[in-house]
C-alpha cells in the first residue's frame, strides 16, 4: 500500500513537473516573434544594436530572417512572419491592398548609389542621372553584378533598367542571387559595377574597394517601412508583439538612435529616421 502511494505521488510529481515545464515553454514561446527583413538592415549591423534594446524593454525575443524584400513579403503572405522591415514601396502597397498587413509605418531611409571599379570602364563617374548611367553601362557592355534575388534593391534596379529602355542580358550582366554585402564583394572581385544601398556600402567599404560613381539622383531614394502582418488574415501571427516592435522602431528615442547609427565609425549615418519627420509635418 505504501509503495502504491509512493508510486502515485511520484507520478503526480512527474505530471506536475511536465505541466509546469510545458507552461513555461509556452510562455517563453509566446514572448517571441519573427521579423522578416532585407539583408541591408542585417548586414549593416543596425539590428544587432536595436534588438537587444527591444528585448530588454518588452521581454520579447526576435528571430530575424534576413532575405530579399520579395522573399520577406512572401513570408508575410504565408503567415510565416509576424513583422516585415522592407524597402520596396510599390510591392509593400500591394501587400497591404491584398489585406496581408494591418499596419505600415515609415521608419527610415537612405539612398542607393551605383558603385564600380576605380578604372570606371563605362565612364559614368560623377553622373547624377542613374538611368542614363545604366544605359551607358549597357552600351559599353561593362560588367554589372545584379543581386538578382527579387530584393528591394533588385526591384529598384529593374525599374531603372526599364526606364533606360534596356533589358540587360549577356556576359556583361551577372545575376548572383546573393545579399547586398555578398554582391558588393563579387562586384569588387570581378571589377564590376553594382547598385547598392548606402548603408551596406559604408559598412563594407573597408574590404570592398569600389568607388561611388552615381549618387544624389531622387530616383535613388530608398525608404524602409515596418509592416505588421494581419492577424485577421493570418490568425497564427503574433500581431501584438509585432505591433509593439513597430511602435518601438518609430519611438523618438529609437529614431534618434537610428539617426546616429554609423556616424562614429563611418563619419555619416547609415540611415535617416523618417518617423520623427512625419510627426513634425
Amino acid at each position: 500500500m505504501r509503495d502504491r502511494v509512493q508510486v502515485r505521488l511520484a507520478s503526480f510529481l512527474i505530471v506536475a513537473l511536465v505541466l509546469i515545464c510545458s507552461a513555461g515553454a509556452a510562455k517563453a514561446e509566446g514572448k517571441s516573434m519573427i521579423l522578416a527583413t532585407t539583408t541591408s538592415t542585417y548586414d549593416t549591423g543596425l539590428l544587432d544594436e536595436l534588438l537587444p534594446l527591444f528585448e530588454k524593454r518588452y521581454g520579447i525575443s526576435v528571430k530575424v530572417i534576413a532575405v530579399g524584400t520579395g522573399q520577406a513579403l512572401a513570408l508575410g503572405r504565408s503567415g510565416n512572419a509576424d513583422a516585415l522591415l522592407v524597402h520596396a514601396p510599390a510591392a509593400e502597397e500591394a501587400f497591404m491592398a491584398q489585406g496581408h498587413g494591418s499596419e505600415r509605418l515609415a521608419v527610415m531611409h537612405n539612398d542607393f548609389l551605383i558603385v564600380g571599379p576605380a578604372s570606371d570602364p563605362a565612364g559614368i563617374r560623377g553622373m547624377k542621372d542613374a538611368v542614363r548611367a545604366l544605359a551607358k553601362i549597357a552600351e559599353s557592355k561593362a560588367l554589372f553584378i545584379s543581386r538578382g534575388d527579387d530584393s528591394g534593391t533588385h526591384k529598384r534596379e529593374r525599374a531603372l533598367w526599364k526606364r533606360a529602355g534596356t533589358e540587360p542580358s549577356g556576359d556583361w550582366y551577372i545575376e548572383c542571387g546573393q545579399g547586398m554585402a555578398a554582391t558588393l564583394r563579387i562586384a569588387y572581385q570581378k571589377n564590376g559595377y553594382t547598385l547598392t544601398d548606402r548603408g551596406t556600402y559604408l559598412s563594407q567599404r573597408k574590404v570592398v574597394k569600389l568607388e561611388p560613381m552615381v549618387e544624389g539622383d531622387p530616383a535613388l531614394v530608398n525608404p524602409y517601412h515596418i509592416i505588421v502582418v494581419s492577424k485577421k488574415r493570418h490568425p497564427k501571427v503574433k500581431a501584438e508583439h509585432a505591433r509593439l516592435f513597430a511602435r518601438f522602431l518609430v519611438d523618438p528615442e529609437t529614431q534618434r538612435f537610428i539617426g546616429s547609427f554609423g556616424i562614429k565609425e563611418y563619419g555619416e549615418p547609415l540611415f535617416h529616421p523618417d518617423a520623427l519627420k512625419e510627426r513634425s509635418e
